[in-house]
C-alpha cells in the first residue's frame, strides 16, 4: 500500500460518510448498495479500508459522532468500518462479526422506511452476510474450530424474511432472501428447513409469484426443483427446472449448466434423452455414456458410466436417480432382442426365452442366471415397462402383440 497521509485518510472517510448520508436522504438505493458491498473489492471501499487502518478506531468513531448527519447511522457505519478493516487484512471471522452487527442495526431502519427504495441495499446485506459467513466458517475450520457462522447468517435472514413478509411494496424482496436461505440450507445439508419458507411463499395470500423479479423466480425454481429431485417427485422437478431453464438469461451459460445438471437426470427418468450437442455445449459429457446406454440397452455401459463419475453424481445428489435408469436399459435390451426375433421369425417374435436374455447379458459381460432374469422381467412387467406374462414351465415371457414396450410419455416409471 502506498503512503497515505492522515489528511487524505480523513478526506476519504468523510467522503464515504457524506455519500452514505446522501444515499439515505435522497433514497438512492443503488448508491447505498455499492457502499455496503464488502466482498465486491471495489477500489473505493478498499481505499476506505486503507484509510481506516491509518486512522485510530477512536478517531473514526469521533468523525461519525461529530455531526447529526452521520451519527444517526452510527450503529450501522461504525461496525461496518470495523468489518472493512478486518476484511482488508484477511481477518474474516472478525469481519463477519462486525458485519452482522451492522446488518442487525440496518434492519430496523429499513423496516421504518415506508417505501421499498432500499431493497437493493437489503439484497446486498443478505448476500454479504452469507458470503462472509461462508468465509468465516472456512477460517474457523482451518483453525480446527467448529464452523457455525453460516447457521447464524441463516437465522438473521429469517428475520429479514419476516420483515418482508407483509403487505406493501417491500414484499417483492422476499423471494431474493428466500433464495439466499436456500443456498445456506443446501450448503449446510439442512434442506428440510426450506419447507417452512416454501410454504410461506406458495400459500401466503400476500405473495403473488408472478410479481417477483424474474431473476429471483429462476433461482427459486432451480432450488425447489432440486428439492423435488431429492424427493423423487420427477413431474414436479421437471416442471420447476424446465421453468428455470426457460426463463434463465441465455447469456448466463454457467447458470444454464447448473440447471441442466439436474434437469437432464429428471428428463432421463421420464424417457426423454438430450442431444449430444447439448451435453457438449454445456460441458456435461459425464451424461454421454448414460444416454448411449439407454439408447443401446447396454447395462454394462451404464454401470461403467456411473462408476466413472460416481463422485460427481453423488455430490450433485443425482446418483440414485441415474442408478434407477437400469430398468429402462433392461427394457431397451429386451426390445432389441424382440426386434431381432421379429426379423428372423415374425410369428414367434412375441415369445422370448429367458435363456436368450441371459445370453445377451453374458455378451455384455453381466452374469445372471434364469431366476435372476425372471425376477428382472417380472419387475419390468409390474412397472409397465413391458406388457406380457410368463409361461413358467417353458421359461418364456410371452409379450403382448400390441405395444409390448410402452413408452414413458414423459411420466416416471411407476414406483
Amino acid at each position: 500500500m502506498a503512503y497515505l497521509s492522515m489528511g487524505e485518510a480523513h478526506r476519504r472517510i468523510t467522503e464515504y460518510l457524506n455519500r452514505f448520508s446522501d444515499a439515505v436522504s435522497f433514497q438512492d438505493g443503488a448508491s447505498l448498495k455499492q457502499l455496503l458491498s464488502v466482498s465486491s473489492n471495489s477500489p473505493s471501499l478498499l481505499s476506505l479500508a486503507d484509510s481506516l487502518n491509518v486512522f485510530q478506531k477512536q478517531d473514526a468513531n469521533r468523525l461519525i459522532k461529530q455531526s447529526d448527519k452521520y451519527s444517526q447511522f452510527g450503529e450501522i457505519i461504525a461496525p461496518f468500518f470495523r468489518c472493512l478493516q478486518s476484511y482488508r487484512i484477511g481477518n474474516l471471522l472478525d469481519a463477519y462479526h462486525a458485519f452482522e452487527k451492522a446488518a442487525n442495526a440496518f434492519l430496523p431502519e429499513f423496516r421504518n422506511w415506508e417505501s421499498a427504495w432500499a431493497l437493493e441495499a437489503l439484497y446486498v446485506i443478505a448476500y454479504e452476510i452469507r458470503i462472509l459467513a461462508e468465509r468465516a466458517d472456512r477460517e474457523l475450520a482451518s483453525n480446527g474450530k467448529s464452523p457455525e457462522k453460516l447457521k447464524g447468517a441463516g437465522s438473521f435472514l429469517m428475520k429479514v424474511f419476516g420483515v418482508l413478509a407483509g403487505k406493501g411494496p417491500k414484499r417483492v424482496g422476499a423471494l431474493y432472501v428466500t433464495c439466499q436461505l436456500f443456498k445456506i440450507y443446501f450448503k449446510l445439508g439442512t434442506v428440510h428447513l426450506c419447507r417452512s419458507v416454501i410454504r410461506s411463499i406458495e400459500t401466503a395470500r400476500i405473495f403473488d409469484f408472478e410479481e417477483f423479479p424474474k431473476r429471483d423466480k429462476v433461482t427459486y425454481m432451480y432450488y425447489t426443483g432440486r428439492l423435488e429431485v431429492f424427493n423423487e417427485n420427477f413431474p414436479a422437478a421437471d416442471h420447476k427446472l424446465s421453468y428455470a431453464l426457460m426463463h434463465c438469461n441465455p447469456h448466463h451459460e454457467a447458470n444454464i449448466r447448473m440447471i441442466l445438471k439436474y434437469l437432464i437426470p429428471v428428463k432421463l427418468s421420464i424417457g426423454i434423452l438430450p442431444k449430444d450437442r447439448l451435453l457438449e455445449k454445456y460441458g456435461l459429457v459425464e451424461y454421454s455414456n448414460v444416454v448411449q446406454a439407454l439408447k443401446r440397452g447396454d447395462l454394462r455401459l451404464l454401470r461403467q458410466a456411473l462408476q466413472e463419475h460416481e463422485d460427481r453424481f453423488l455430490r450433485s445428489g443425482v446418483f440414485l436417480v441415474l442408478e434407477k435408469l437400469e430398468l429402462q436399459v433392461y427394457q431397451r435390451l429386451l426390445k432389441k432382442i424382440y426386434i431381432i426375433q421379429k426379423q428372423r421369425d415374425p410369428s414367434k417374435a412375441h415369445q422370448m426365452k429367458l435363456e436368450v436374455i441371459v445370453k445377451a447379458l453374458k455378451w455384455l459381460e453381466i452374469d445372471m442366471d434364469l431366476d435372476e432374469v425372471e425376477c428382472i422381467v417380472a419387475i419390468l412387467i409390474y412397472k409397465n415397462l413391458v406388457k406380457g406374462y410368463f409361461a413358467h414351465k417353458s421359461k418364456v415371457v410371452v409379450l403382448s402383440k400390441q405395444d409390448p414396450f410402452p413408452k414413458l410419455n414423459a411420466k416416471p416409471v411407476n414406483s
